[in-house]
């Protein structure tokens, strides 16, 4: 061995355009769209404050739509400056390997169905599709005791939301068991 060793050349950077070291400028435009939108959508909504509540319904609203604007201004501002969002380093996560697709897609597509199947037979039925496809999708293949936690967990959302807390879901033919 000599007293200097050689050492290897390093590999070369990868040339990355613009838009790619400022990725982090298209979360900046989403939250700038969502903003714009959401100040749109206040002002042109009729509803004004009334004598027992001055500033009205749409001050919360006002608000968000100014915060993410803000938002979006100063994230533009830290990623034209050089800032970065981090890589995800977790210990458990190998970066090198795709994404699933087929996980997602199925997880997609039951939400889909779930969504569709809702108007139709109602959030106890519809929401059965939701859990057990996502149990499915993600791997569980003990169907009958994920189609009965399923079948659980989407009766008793139901009864929470739409018999406790008044959020309207649609109870499809489990209405007329459950009561109105």
């Amino acid at each position: 061995m000599t007293a200097v060793e050689e050492k290897a050349p390093a590999p070369p950077r990868e040339k990355r355009g613009w838009l790619k070291e400022h990725s982090e400028l298209g979360v900046s435009l989403l939250l700038f769209v969502v903003g714009v939108l959401v100040v749109v959508d206040t002002l042109l909504e009729s509803g004004a404050g009334s004598d027992s509540d001055p500033l009205g319904p749409r001050t919360v609203a006002l608000v968000l739509g100014g915060a993410l604007l803000l938002l979006s201004v100063l994230l533009t501002v830290d990623v034209l400056r050089g800032g970065h969002g981090e890589a995800e380093a977790g210990e458990d996560i190998d970066l090198s390997t795709p994404p699933d697709l087929r996980t997602v897609g199925m997880l997609a597509g039951f939400l889909i169905a779930t969504a569709a199947l809702i108007p139709l037979l109602g959030w106890p039925i519809a929401g059965v599709v939701l859990f057990w496809g996502a149990t499915y999708s993600l791997g569980s293949r003990t169907y009958l005791r994920d189609l009965l936690i399923a079948a659980g967990v989407s009766v008793v959302t139901w009864v929470i939301f739409d018999g406790l807390l008044g959020v309207d879901l649609p109870g499809g033919p489990l209405m007329g068991v459950f009561g109105a």
